[in-house]
């Protein structure tokens, strides 16, 4: 059983994030120049972008590496992988959307889509943290958020100050400034209902 810790999260860029829980380190589609150990990696596509989990094996850390939809359970994290197929440069790729459970927080990783099917729709409803790409979709990316009911939303993957982030800050009416990192617990959680949070890179 996970301690009653804060849990902290750091973006590091595209859709790469480290969250802290305690001892345990998760990271996500790893990418770019970056470097920790982590415990369990969470990799949504097999592309170069969002795919180099050598960047978090580190020191005397052997992340499982988790790549595509299934069940998991690793040092406390359950977690649940569903399949959906985005295209990236003209080319189709199958994306996995995570999601899994520290302590009673959940947290729900979209990967590069927006769009998912009623099966995990019914799964991941109502997340307290929900990681969103925005890409060149603004509109769509916050239109998913907001049908998924999260508590608090991550954007990722865009261009710090570009039209994509401004776009879809004004779609929820949100001024957020950016943070270095999040830190929270499970109480600071009550009373949100689909705040922006916007992490530096």
């Amino acid at each position: 059983m996970l301690q009653c810790v804060y849990m902290v999260i750091s973006y590091l860029g595209k859709q790469f994030f480290r969250i802290n829980h305690g001892d345990l380190v998760i990271a996500t589609n790893p990418a770019g120049k970056n470097r920790f150990g982590a415990d369990l990696v969470f990799v949504s596509t097999l592309h170069e972008d969002h795919n180099n989990p050598e960047l978090v094996f580190f020191g005397d850390k052997t992340p499982f590496v988790a790549r595509g939809p299934g069940e998991y359970e690793i040092k406390g994290v359950a977690a649940e992988g569903f399949a959906s197929e985005v295209e990236i440069e003209g080319k189709k790729y199958l994306n996995t959307v995570y999601n899994f459970k520290l302590n009673d927080i959940s947290i729900c990783f979209l990967g590069v889509t927006h769009e998912i099917s009623n099966e995990t729709r019914e799964v991941i409803e109502e997340p307290d943290i929900l990681f969103v790409a925005i890409g060149d979709d603004p509109e769509k990316a916050y239109k998913i958020s907001m049908s998924l009911e999260p508590k608090i939303v991550i954007p990722m993957d865009f261009e710090p100050g570009g039209k994509a982030i401004k776009t879809f800050l004004k779609e929820g009416g949100s001024k957020a400034e950016p943070i270095e990192k999040l830190t929270l617990k499970k109480k600071d959680l009550v009373d949100k209902e689909g705040e922006i949070v916007l992490l530096k890179q």
